[in-house]
């Protein structure tokens, strides 16, 4: 299995499934993770704790992915993550409220598994739908 996008799939259908194990397995030992604040961890262990982390702040947590595009090694995935925090997140008291966001996940595969993964979303958004975070002012 090398295919990236086949191992994209795997690696967020992983997470819907809470196997932390399989994700484990599919990121490799120089693993790069580069999130929505800006920075970077390092090593596998680093990638299934960002996964714990949101998983734990939102315990019906789901990925639905939307599209997945390669170009040599590269997987670009979109997908919409989704949940109720009804847990603790990034120090914020649980909301139990909805949260829906997009996302844009760019996964490089070396030696048969993941390398680096950058994802871009809008901590603002999330923070917004949580109550943590006025919403901007409309015009």
């Amino acid at each position: 299995m090398s295919d990236p996008a086949t191992i994209a799939r795997e690696y967020l259908e992983s997470f819907n499934q809470r196997n932390w194990e399989k994700m484990r397995s599919l990121l490799h030992a120089d693993y790069t993770y580069t999130g929505g604040d800006g920075q970077t961890q390092v090593g596998p262990e680093a990638g299934v704790a960002v996964a714990q982390m949101f998983a734990g702040a939102m315990s019906d947590a789901k990925i639905s992915i939307k599209s997945i595009v390669t170009s040599g090694n590269t997987a670009i995935t979109e997908f919409i993550g989704s949940g109720t925090q009804d847990g603790e997140f990034a120090g914020i008291p649980a909301s139990n409220k909805r949260v829906t966001m997009p996302v844009c996940d760019v996964i490089e595969i070396k030696d048969g598994k993941i390398a680096t993964e950058r994802e871009y979303m809008d901590m603002a958004h999330l923070l917004q739908q949580i109550g943590a975070m006025p919403a901007p002012a409309t015009a």
